[in-house]
């Protein structure tokens, strides 16, 4: 379960990498809003399934 834990917390550092990056005067320049938000998406749904993880820890399930 340790591991489950750190891959949702690289997966929630994946995301603010991917909302921080510059793509900037690069061929993927038109994909920077994509990215952004994906990265978003990412931190959102990893971080809510690890409040609700806590949340069942808390409560005994």
């Amino acid at each position: 379960m340790d591991r489950f834990i750190l891959l949702m917390v690289a997966c929630i550092l994946a995301g603010f990498a991917l909302i921080n990056v510059s793509l900037t005067d690069t061929f993927l320049a038109s994909l920077e809003p994509v990215t952004t938000v994906i990265g978003i998406l990412a931190v959102l749904i990893f971080s809510l399934f690890l409040l609700y993880k806590g949340f069942m820890a808390l409560v005994g399930k």
